[in-house]
């Protein structure tokens, strides 16, 4: 799969060129992540030098295949400063790709794998000035996307009102405005975001979600907020890799997957992957791919097409919301 246009597609209003499979570099800006299976794709080389190179190489492999949506954030340890440092060796001017970035998480790893804390949250005003001021000193013109990361009703940003207005000022700029979402109630923060309002104008036009077969919750408020012309990419499709052929959860849940795969000739991932992109709300779905091997499995979900008896039998193994999360929760970073 090397041919953009076959991939290409617009982030919903924003006008944004992006592709039905974007990149995202959470798995390889930092030594650590909550990934299945990290130590086999990785081994115990995580040197910035080596993780600078491997980025390099796997956004060469993505650009290659046609993938033009990067997705990254301040708190993915140095993964700005790699997009950058790949950006100007391969001379690409703004416009050639599209990239989005996230503040709000603070890296706070220290390049430790034994880190007791890799990041900590804080949506106020003054954080959002400071880490908007790291991404464009890094990324510059090529940045096109800004987003909320894993904003929460909780959280207290949607209703922070010189946030929102501060948002609405980089919106007014020409850079594009969103949020991305986690936790069980993803469905309710969108939809809590999606009734903003900043002197009568919502400062949004993204919402980055969580969404697999295990965890499909946000669906609905989803599907709102493409109606509403927002655009919508999805993470975390492989659920950390629980969605892969690594996946150690029950055998009712493998059979399904096996056997949905079986039919297809294809692999877990890609009916996962696949899964994602038959939604009709989701624009971009985010491959974490470590490896070559991987990528390439990922973009073959374009060529998979789901039956109603697929959907069904995946609808099987969805999980409680609540379980999900906890789940997710206690991955042990490696």
């Amino acid at each position: 799969m090397n041919d953009a246009e076959v991939l290409s597609t617009t982030l919903g209003s924003t006008g944004l060129a992006v592709t039905r499979i974007g990149f995202g570099l959470a798995a390889l800006g930092r030594p650590a992540y909550i990934t299945l299976g990290r130590d086999a794709d990785l081994g115990s080389d995580r040197a910035r030098s080596t993780m600078e190179q491997r980025c390099h190489d796997m956004l060469d492999a993505a650009y290659a295949a046609g993938v033009r949506y990067v997705d990254a954030a301040r708190s993915y340890g140095r993964a700005e400063e790699f997009l950058a440092s790949w950006l100007h060796a391969r001379e690409l001017a703004p416009g050639d790709l599209t990239v989005g970035s996230k503040w709000g998480y603070r890296y706070v790893g220290g390049w430790e794998m034994s880190a007791s804390v890799h990041e900590t949250k804080d949506h106020s005003l003054a954080m959002f000035r400071e880490q908007l001021a790291q991404s464009t000193a890094l990324l510059g013109p090529h940045l096109d996307l800004y987003q909320v990361h894993s904003a929460t009703l909780d959280s207290g940003v949607l209703d922070d009102h010189a946030v929102l207005h501060a948002l609405a000022e980089l919106s007014d700029s020409g850079i594009a405005v969103g949020l991305t979402v986690s936790g069980a109630r993803q469905g309710d923060t969108v939809r809590r975001a999606l009734d903003l309002g900043v002197d009568g104008v919502n400062p949004f036009s993204t919402v980055q979600a969580t969404w697999n077969v295990l965890e499909p919750s946000a669906g609905p408020a989803l599907d709102d907020a493409r109606a509403r012309g927002w655009g919508v990419l999805v993470k975390e499709v492989l659920a950390n890799g629980r969605l892969t052929d690594r996946g150690t959860d029950g055998a009712e849940m493998q059979k399904v997957l096996q056997h949905v795969a079986a039919v297809h000739g294809a692999s877990i991932d890609q009916v996962a992957m696949a899964a994602a992109l038959g939604r009709p709300w989701s624009d971009v779905v985010l491959s974490g791919s470590v490896t070559p091997s991987q990528l390439a499995s990922n973009l073959g979900a374009l060529e998979l097409s789901l039956t109603e008896e697929d959907w069904d039998r995946l609808g099987s193994i969805a999980e409680d919301p609540a379980h999900y999360w906890a789940r997710r929760g206690a991955l042990p970073w490696s």
